[in-house]
């Protein structure tokens, strides 16, 4: 079964938004083993969605459309598909009655124009949506037959034929052999454009529709002719690390996945990359089998990179943990502006284990709040080791928190200098076993600076409760200024640093063997940005969070 999904709107041809939506509905094919052959975005031009309908039509089985319901004048997508395959316009009265109900429970009055949303092409299927005035819509279009499928003997004609095909375009591919009218049988879903109503319809409405066609298909008498040819069952799963760069992954697992029976691909979304094996089998468990052993592989390799599997997130992870352990959390921000509070608490039932929070930006917060010396901020500044401790140590004590994490850095875009460069930043967690600190310098814009350092506080917080050394990503790094790495050498030298933790010292040898990937002057590290490695730790007078 061949998929497509249609995007419509004006705006995202012009770049005004990013549409994430075919991403979406694309992962949720895989789900049922199907393939997106196709993405696709058109104006909200009648014309040009009369074309990409057709197009889609003659090349696929199934059609996702999202966009173009609304109730306003360039909301074309119903009316043009109409057109597209010669069907009437007609009213539904109980899509009418729900679209007023709508209103009503929101304490409006429903305008005219949204009882255009009622109006559908005829012999559709109407997808209610309980949650926006958009209902979505089921048509399934038959002309001229089933779209020819080719026989095992002429599959080796066909793959020859198919830069010719290509070159001709979609329409010519789709005709019978016999020179006659395209052959379309295809199933289109129409869909709200607004993400969050387009989700919900997709998965309550359309999955289960497509599935149950799917199992009719595939009980088909040409269906069985296709597995014997060669038809093959696809399962997918996603993998998400945090902490090395993209083309360092695909180094790191050259080796892996090589058989041809799996495919893995690798995707970055920021300060995340994931890892998406693909297998491809006679049968579902075949499939799965090879998913198990490629994705044990990975982690063997990787480790605790690794965080989680699908829809898991670093905060759900790292919540999931404390609760099992049944320990409990706090945290002390400076840069981040509360965003590691924000994550943690962006959990349903994170107040099992998240106990509270300080934003302590000024000095003085940090003393009045977190505890924090006058003498310390005095001597050391605000972004220093000593701080990031002192704050994370603070935040545990008031709040009676198992661990505590801290951050304290300088985003920019500007009060940096050459002791302490835009970028620096210091961590530190506290816990019963001592207090770890690290910092380095990200040279990033403020948002990505403040993301990647919320999302290492929370790595430091899933790997604390592993049992895994609390280390820096290998991305988006670089040394700081000559200045501060001097200075930064004999603050190290210090005997409660070394003492704590001697391994996390970054001023040593050891540190460049451990993790050689970052240096600068290495091919691998242009691959990842061309951003360098991790500043050596310590701490420097002056400076502000």
């Amino acid at each position: 079964m061949k998929a497509e999904v249609l995007t419509i709107g004006d705006e995202l041809l012009r770049g005004e938004i990013v549409d994430s939506n075919k991403a979406f509905l694309s992962d949720r094919l895989l789900s049922l083993d199907i393939e997106t052959h196709y993405h696709a975005s058109v104006r909200d031009v009648p014309a040009d969605m009369i074309d990409a309908f057709r197009r889609a039509a003659e090349r696929s089985d199934v059609v996702l459309v999202s966009g173009g319901l609304g109730p306003t004048r360039d909301d074309l997508t119903s009316e043009s598909l109409a057109r597209a395959f010669g069907r009437e316009m007609r009213l539904d009265k109980a899509a009418l009655a729900g679209i007023r109900a709508f209103f009503a429970s929101a304490g409006r009055e429903m305008t005219e124009n949204n009882a255009s949303q009622a109006y559908f092409p005829d012999g559709a299927e109407v997808l209610p949506n309980p949650i926006g005035t958009a209902p979505g819509f089921m048509l399934e279009v038959t002309q001229g037959g089933r779209r020819p499928t080719r026989s095992s003997q002429g599959r080796e004609a066909a793959a020859q034929r198919g830069e010719a095909e290509r070159s001709v375009g979609p329409r010519e591919s789709g005709k019978a052999s016999e020179g006659g009218p395209p052959q379309w049988r295809a199933l289109f879903f129409c869909m709200p454009g607004v993400p969050r109503e387009m989700m919900r319809m997709m998965d309550e409405q359309v999955l289960p529709r497509v599935a149950a066609r799917l199992q009719v298909s595939r009980s088909e008498p040409q269906a069985s002719e296709d597995h014997q040819a060669g038809t093959r069952v696809v399962r997918a799963r996603l993998l998400r690390t945090f902490g090395m760069g993209e083309s360092t992954l695909d180094a790191e697992l050259a080796d892996v996945a090589t058989s041809g029976d799996v495919e893995l691909g690798f995707r970055t979304s920021f300060p995340d990359n994931y890892l998406r094996p693909v297998a491809r089998a006679a049968t579902a468990a075949q499939a799965d089998a090879l998913l198990d052993r490629v994705c044990a592989a990975i982690r063997a390799r990787l480790g605790p990179l690794v965080y989680g599997e699908g829809e898991e997130t670093l905060e759900q992870v790292a919540g999931n943990l404390l609760r099992e352990r049944g320990l409990c959390v706090a945290v002390a921000e400076s840069c981040t502006g509360g965003l590691v509070a924000e994550k943690l608490t962006d959990v349903p039932g994170s107040s099992d284990y998240f106990l509270g929070g300080v934003v302590a930006y000024a000095d003085d917060a940090k003393r009045v709040l977190l505890g924090v010396s006058e003498a310390l901020l005095a001597q050391h500044g605000a972004v220093s080791d000593p701080v990031a401790r002192a704050m994370a140590e603070g935040a545990r004590a008031r709040f009676g928190a198992d661990l505590a994490v801290a951050t304290t850095g300088i985003s920019g875009p500007g009060g940096g200098s050459e002791a302490k460069p835009v970028g620096l930043v210091h961590i530190a967690l506290a816990d019963a076993r001592g207090t770890h600190s690290d910092h380095f310098v990200f040279p990033l814009d403020r948002t990505r600076h403040r993301q990647l350092t919320a999302q290492v506080a929370l790595d430091w917080i899933r790997r604390r409760l592993l049992g895994a050394p609390l280390e820096g990503p290998t991305l988006m790094r670089r040394r700081a200024g000559t200045g501060f790495a001097q200075r930064a050498q004999v603050s190290r030298s210090e005997p409660q640093a070394s003492e704590d933790h001697p391994q996390v010292s970054r001023s040593e040898p050891q540190a460049s063997e451990d993790h050689p990937q970052v240096s600068r002057s290495e091919p691998q590290a242009s691959e990842d940005h061309q951003l360098g490695r991790r500043s050596p730790s310590g701490s420097t007078p002056g400076g502000r969070a």
